[in-house]
């Protein structure tokens, strides 16, 4: 299980920092091209300048690698924050991208030192809170938002609308009225990002794609002079073409410092902010981290307390120098496992790499298209939201489905808190449709018993569902020296998905541990579709502990 200790746990010698400099090292540097050129599109997207998504980053892992003891998490800039950054920008000074963007730091600050505050006093189980379809349902819906804004700039036109419904809605004109030789940027940088992953040779794979969509769009740039401002001429048309296109950077690095505004901190939109970056950048950022834990071939487990401690010095920092809100960052975390990182310090590397691109070689920096950027975001979008989650969704569940579909349409019409409000209120009134008496959605009925360091006997009464599970879990937890914990739930009506979720990964943990859990109870539970995982409803009538049911 994953220690709250404040104190680091001690490296295994052959996984010590001393030993693995060269492997961290090159790895740092591998992840640190694929960095760059997604932070600058982060940042652009996002109403900020794209220095401050590179700052992000640097700082990341200059504060992260000695604060946090995540071993394999790169922290920087995420896509997942841009619908909700971009948002802040625009809403707390209308009209006024410059103000917009001062103000956001300011709600960035403040909500810096609450992931701070999540941190200390152990907030880690933040991630637990929410059902795993409204989640997934969040990130599908920021994936489409990102998408519908980033493929106007991939097309080289600039969309009259704002709202995320318009953005789709405005897509055929930006196609019918695209600048020819940003679109040809644009689509080259889209094309490869798509087919690079169906081409099976190991040589080509060994080539991130964000740096081989840099190789071709820059000298594409060069093609076209977007140096310099100039009309282009296809057919009979004419576009104009320019440095608006390209990546900006200040004259001075010293320039790219800014200095946040506070004055908005405490309206209603700067209210509603502050509870969108500390919550939605926690949460996103605590299950990163845990999908990378999964990918150590080590097993080293994450303290997700010291993590969101290490995140809220790291973006209270970002945030008073003009940088964006960072998370754990999953693309670049899984490069850097696949690159052959081994400790945290792949992390400090590849902020250090960062810090000298932009300071020693700002002119190769400021030859990017924007519209490879774009793409790369594009890319991130559909990724986020394909049919595929679509798809995996359904076969856990319909009633996974519905609540999956009612928050992606909650946040597309609505906002980022309504849309998962939605998806919680969706899913407890399935819940309750499905014989889960109202009272054990609010709190939580567990007996535990226990058998020395045998056996800890786990018997959860009426539900166990997403709004139990951390008290649920504080009872598997109660006996960690036993060998066996058993969890009986013969005295359930429902089990939900998230719960059996959350289980099977606590199984896994339990495995590398040399431990055991036992499930019980379950055959007199009808699950609502053939997914190993989908939720368990008890069939009428029966209230009997049954044998041990394991196979899930």
């Amino acid at each position: 299980m994953t220690s709250d200790s404040p104190l680091a746990q001690p490296l295994p010698d052959d996984l010590s920092i001393s030993k693995n400099w060269k492997a961290d090292l090159l790895s740092g540097f591998l992840v640190s091209l694929i960095a760059l050129p997604l932070c600058l599109g982060i940042a652009g997207a996002s109403g900020f300048p794209p220095i401050a998504g590179v700052m992000t980053a640097v700082i990341g892992g200059l504060i992260c690698s000695f604060i946090s003891d995540s071993q394999m998490t790169i922290k920087g800039p995420a896509a997942g924050l841009i619908v909700i950054v971009m948002g802040a920008v625009t809403e707390l000074a209308p009209g006024d991208a410059v103000q917009g963007y001062h103000l956001a730091l300011g709600i960035g600050v403040v909500a810096a030192v609450i992931q701070i505050l999540f941190g200390i006093f152990r907030a880690g189980v933040l991630a637990d809170i929410f059902p795993s379809a409204a989640v997934h349902g969040l990130l599908a819906s920021i994936g489409i938002i990102i998408a519908a804004k980033q493929i106007h700039t991939v097309l080289g036109v600039k969309p009259e609308a704002k709202e995320p419904l318009e953005l789709l809605a405005e897509i055929p004109h930006s196609i019918s009225h695209m600048n020819p030789a940003i679109a040809i940027i644009g689509l080259s940088s889209l094309a490869i990002l798509f087919l690079l992953p169906l081409i099976k040779n190991r040589f080509v794979k060994m080539l991130p794609a964000p740096l081989l969509v840099v190789l071709v769009a820059v000298p594409l740039g060069m093609y076209y002079e977007l140096t310099r401002e100039h009309i282009v001429q296809f057919g009979s048309d004419s576009f104009t073409v320019g440095p608006n296109f390209l990546v900006q950077l200040p004259g001075k690095l010293i320039d790219a410092i800014q200095f946040p505004d506070f004055s908005g901190v405490m309206t209603g939109v700067g209210i509603k902010y502050i509870i969108m970056f500390s919550l939605v950048g926690t949460l996103e950022s605590l299950l990163s981290a845990k999908a990378v834990d999964k990918l150590d071939k080590h097993n080293r487990r994450t303290n997700m307390n010291r993590d969101l401690l290490a995140l809220g010095v790291a973006n209270l920092g970002s945030a008073f120098v003009g940088g964006l809100p960072m998370i754990s960052e999953i693309v670049r975390s899984s490069a850097n496992v696949n690159n052959g990182g081994k400790t945290k310090m792949a992390n400090f590397y590849h902020g250090l790499f960062l810090l000298g691109f932009v300071a020693l070689l700002p002119a190769l920096v400021q030859r990017i298209p924007n519209a490879a950027l774009g793409a790369m975001l594009v890319y991130t979008g559909c990724r986020l939201a394909s049919p595929l989650t679509f798809w995996k969704t359904w076969k856990v569940g319909p009633e996974q489905l519905i609540i999956f579909v009612s928050t992606i349409i909650g946040v597309l019409m609505i906002d980022l808190l309504v849309g998962i409000a939605i998806g919680v209120v969706v899913k407890v009134i399935i819940h309750l449709f499905m014989g889960a008496p109202i009272v054990s959605l609010f709190k939580a009925s567990i007996e535990v018993t226990q058998n020395g360091d045998v056996e800890s006997l786990v018997i959860p009464k009426q539900s166990a569902v997403f709004s139990s599970w951390i008290a649920l879990k504080r009872a598997i937890d109660t006996n960690p020296s036993a060998k066996t914990v058993a969890i009986d739930f013969s005295q359930t009506r429902l089990v939900d998905h998230t719960v059996m979720e959350k289980l099977h990964e606590l199984e896994q943990e339990f495995k590398r541990e040399g431990r055991h859990l036992v499930l019980r109870g379950l055959e007199e539970h009808r699950p609502l579709s053939g997914h190993p995982l989908a939720a368990r409803r008890r069939t009428a009538g029966s209230m009997n502990t049954g044998p041990d049911s394991t196979k899930k």
